[in-house]
């Protein structure tokens, strides 16, 4: 009954909170989409970070850190590189531009027809695969977790798991209508919290299980280096070449991130923001990947399903009490990042696609209603997504599924990866080049896979960009600028501040390779 009660006190915040960032339609649409760009630094820190945190991180990841230890946390702390270029080269033209969206900005630089091409790719990647897997990792991490209090009301798992993927969506998609992105921050915090509180409960217990935080190096050694051999099938540390370029694409041109800093107060509060940000992901990389190397230490190889690695701290090791804390951080992980695509969804349809081909002459009100209406459509679309996501798992729950997803975003994001580096790389991009390379991203991702089917999708990745990155700069006038003009500090401080975020994350890789 406590966990119960915990549970119902959580929803009852949440939609509290929410409803009092909820907007009529009179409002204009700078306050519906990017709450009148006025968000304080620690807005956009935490906002930022919650939207980035995600069941799959407490399933998936913990998951793959039982089977690949250390190394796992690469996806992780890396992210600061992509958060420091966003900082200090992207953010700063964004805001100079006053866009609402990054398409706008692609726009600028590359023109219509491939900012169209952008637009479209991010909208179906946000309302499918982006939904669809917050949803299914929501939801299945829910269920894995609390099947014996959730089994005397539906007996069949799938059916479980499908009610609620589509119950926390449409509570998700519900408040987001209502108050766009000034109520989608407020609630962020309020999860950010909840998220932080379970994950310091679940890292506690399952190091306290092991024996404490020196147990790690002495049961589990072999699982403490962030770098695998460069054979690893999954793993290897040349992944990091790929992953650099891919945390371009997610913290730089990715709209449901950047969205935060583009509503920032000024410069100074967006590069704030994402600094403190990244100090966080240091954090989120403990209380994620060193429970799931602690509990091998504890299990060995017992765990069948490495998926299963978070539920099983959850009911076996943690104590009386502490559940319904527990489920709140897997709802908060999976309606924060609901509330924040959606909104970026609500805000590209309208502005990208709506008021430029659609109906040119749109008033702030028709922005805003065609944007909600937008909700609606891909949380349908979403839901269906993250039901067939469930359908998959089932079939093959011995896989590590966090792989399996980044696997298939990583087609498109090849090519945003192209278009968001020549945008801001090139002096005079050569727009029809650009454009043919962009729709050969994927298949010559398909016809590498084929061909050199034992490369891992990481290198792949690599592969494919830095040979679009080559060609688009061979075909372009006036090649590339000056990589030191790119980056832009609002203050002495504020780019110290990155230095010294930098060198950490390079400390890190020195010690613990």
């Amino acid at each position: 009954m406590f966990d119960l009660f915990v549970v119902i006190f959580y929803f009852f915040i949440v939609i509290s909170f929410a409803l009092k960032g909820r907007l009529s339609n009179e409002v204009s649409a700078s306050q519906y989409f990017l709450s009148s760009r006025n968000l304080p630094w620690y807005s956009v820190a935490i906002s930022t970070i919650a939207t980035n945190i995600q069941g799959y991180q407490l399933l998936g990841m913990m998951g793959s850190a039982y089977i690949f230890g250390l190394a796992q946390a690469n996806l992780e702390i890396n992210a600061i590189q992509g958060i420091l270029i966003g900082a200090f080269i992207f953010v700063p033209f964004y805001l100079k531009e006053k866009v609402f969206t990054i398409t706008e900005f692609i726009e600028k630089r590359l023109g219509k027809k491939i900012a169209l091409f952008y637009s479209i790719a991010n909208i179906s990647l946000f309302s499918t695969i982006t939904l669809g897997a917050a949803l299914f990792w929501g939801a299945y991490a829910t269920e894995v977790v609390f099947d014996d209090l959730l089994e005397p009301f539906v007996q069949n798992k799938f059916e479980r798991i499908t009610y609620l993927i589509i119950v926390l969506g449409v509570i998700s998609g519900f408040y987001t209508y209502l108050g766009g992105l000034n109520a989608v921050v407020k609630t962020d915090i309020i999860q950010f919290i909840i998220i932080i509180i379970g994950g310091i409960i679940v890292f506690y217990v399952s190091i306290s299980n092991l024996g404490g935080i020196e147990q790690l190096y002495e049961k589990t050694g072999e699982k403490m280096h962030l770098h695998l051999s460069a054979n690893h099938p999954t793993l290897p540390w040349t992944h990091l070449l790929g992953l650099f370029f891919l945390n371009i694409n997610y913290w730089c041109a990715n709209q449901t991130i950047m969205q935060r800093a583009i509503a920032a107060r000024n410069l100074k509060h967006a590069q704030i923001g994402l600094l403190a940000g990244g100090l966080l992901k240091y954090f989120m990389a403990a209380i994620i990947v060193l429970p799931g190397i602690a509990l091998y230490g504890i299990l060995g190889e017992d765990l069948q399903d490495p998926d299963l690695a978070f539920p099983y701290i959850v009911k076996n090791l943690l104590p009386v009490g502490f559940k319904g804390i527990i489920l709140c951080g897997l709802f908060a992980s999976l309606m924060s990042t609901l509330d924040s695509t959606l909104n970026s969804i609500a805000t590209m349809w309208s502005t990208d696609i709506y008021s430029k081909y659609i109906n040119k002459s749109a008033t702030d009100k028709e922005k805003i209603i065609v944007g909600r209406k937008s909700i609606i459509i891909a949380l349908c679309v979403g839901l269906t997504v993250g039901i067939y996501l469930l359908y998959l798992k089932l079939d093959k729950p011995q896989i590590a599924f966090t792989h399996f997803l980044n696997n298939l975003r990583y087609y498109i994001n090849c090519g945003i990866v192209l278009l968001i580096c020549t945008s801001v790389l090139l002096i005079k991009p050569n727009k029809k080049i650009i454009f043919c390379l962009l729709v050969l991203s994927i298949p010559l991702n398909l016809a590498i896979e084929k061909l050199v089917p034992e490369l891992n999708y990481f290198l792949r990745a690599f592969t494919v960009i830095i040979s679009l990155l080559i060609l688009s700069i061979f075909f372009s006038e006036r090649k590339v600028k000056n990589i030191k003009s790119l980056f832009y500090p609002s203050s002495k401080l504020i780019r110290n501040l990155g230095y010294l975020l930098l060198g950490s994350l390079i400390i890190i890789h020195f010690l613990f390779s």
